[in-house]
């Protein structure tokens, strides 16, 4: 019964179908807190900057050519260049701080 695949395989299937089906069954009228409203709206946004930062980290040979092109990419966002634009800019970034370290 020790390490049996097929109850991890339950389990799994219970708690994701749990997740996705309780707030469709118990919340039925529209959330009107203003609070709880922005919250739902910024969960995917933060939940995919956790996943994305430790990337933008460790992906190149040096973490501080990393962190270089995160601000690079944050200023050049914050001045509407685009996503391309932001792209091409901190891969610039990183090649040429692996160039230069």
């Amino acid at each position: 019964m020790k390490n049996n695949i097929y109850i991890y395989i339950l389990v799994m299937t219970v708690t994701v179908f749990l997740v996705r089906v309780l707030p469709l069954t118990l919340i039925r009228k529209p959330i009107r807190n203003k609070f709880i409203r922005d919250f739902l709206y910024y969960v995917p946004y933060v939940t995919l900057s956790v996943m994305t930062f430790p990337a933008i980290i460790d992906a190149t040979d040096n973490p501080f050519a990393g962190l270089f092109a995160l601000i690079i990419g944050i200023f050049a966002a914050y001045k509407n260049l685009g996503l391309f634009k932001v792209t091409v800019i901190c891969c610039i970034s990183v090649l040429l701080i692996e160039f230069l370290f």
